[in-house]
């Protein structure tokens, strides 16, 4: 039961950072965008402090949660963020959920379900070796690095929901990481801990995944960015936790087809869930914070009335 507080208060925190976050990363400079520079820019807006309070509260919390409970059981509990995101920002918008509210809230409760019943997450299994742990992070960061190479070559839409899987990809290893670094903690002391690589890579996959997440944010509204990053942490979190920590999940025929149901119904509710009218930041919005003026255009890809999304800027700072 410690274990499914701990992940949903993470999930809580995360939920209501993301939203102050990306309220307060859209007025970010454009030019900063995947620049060191955004960061210290977004450090003097109160309302992104708050949202960045919030987020470390909630890596704190499923910090104590990974060590309590695998990954592949906390994982998807977080997934929940979303539900979260939703409730501050209906409060903001003032919109009802709707049927595809609804029904992105049952799809997702359902899928984090049967997912937990039927895959049973369990731990005790044999940890990876070095080789094995180098191969899997350098497995995620490859394909970190790639989504970000393409995101670059893509208008900013585009390239914001690119930035944002690239993000969840390096917050699931940082949470298995994260655990590794626990259990090293309660085994070997600080010291061991302090002379291994994976609190250090911990607090690099954090500072980049930052980046990339606030850049995502800054990019484009939140229903592009968020459902992805939502979706793509818990299937690398759970990745790597098979892949290096020794968490198994059961692999009859019966569970692997639940499991792949509950994944499915995962991704499907925080799409349907990150794409509602309740979530900030239409296309108008955008341009408004970009300094452009949007033309009055009857189709758009947000509804009518609504522009499409603007190009890449052309100057040098993007």
């Amino acid at each position: 039961m410690a274990v499914f507080l701990l992940a949903l208060g993470a999930a809580c925190c995360l939920g209501l950072g993301f939203v102050l976050q990306q309220h307060a990363a859209q007025r970010a400079p454009r030019a900063d965008l995947l620049r060191w520079r955004l960061l210290l820019d977004l450090m003097r807006m109160p309302e992104w402090l708050l949202g960045t309070g919030f987020m470390v509260s909630g890596l704190i919390l499923s910090a104590l949660a990974l060590n309590k409970g695998e990954v592949s059981l906390v994982e998807p509990l977080l997934t929940t963020n979303l539900l979260f995101a939703m409730a501050l920002s209906r409060v903001l918008t003032r919109q009802s959920l709707g049927r595809s509210g609804w029904a992105g809230i049952l799809l997702l409760g359902l899928g984090v379900t049967a997912f937990i019943v039927a895959g049973r997450p369990t731990g005790g299994g044999a940890p990876a070796g070095e080789l094995r742990h180098w191969l899997v992070v350098g497995t995620v960061v490859g394909l970190t690095l790639l989504l970000v190479s393409l995101a670059r070559r893509l208008p900013l839409f585009e390239e914001a929901t690119l930035l944002a899987l690239a993000a969840g990809l390096l917050y699931g290893l940082q949470d298995a990481l994260t655990r590794t670094t626990t259990q090293r903690l309660d085994h070997s002391g600080l010291d061991a801990v302090l002379r291994s690589w994976q609190p250090y890579a911990v607090i690099a996959a954090g500072v980049v995944g930052l980046l990339l997440v606030q850049s995502a944010f800054e990019a484009a509204p939140l229903r592009m960015s968020l459902p992805a990053l939502t979706a793509a942490q818990p299937l690398s979190g759970i990745a790597c936790a098979v892949g290096f920590l020794g968490d198994r999940l059961r692999v009859t025929p019966a569970a692997l087809a639940w499991q792949t149901v509950g994944l499915i119904a995962i991704i499907t509710g925080v799409v349907l869930l990150g794409r509602h009218p309740a979530l900030p930041g239409t296309v108008r919005d955008t341009l408004e914070s970009i300094g452009a003026s949007p033309p009055d255009t009857p189709d758009g890809p947000d509804g009518p009335g609504e522009p499409g999304p603007p190009d890449r800027p052309t100057d040098g700072g993007a």
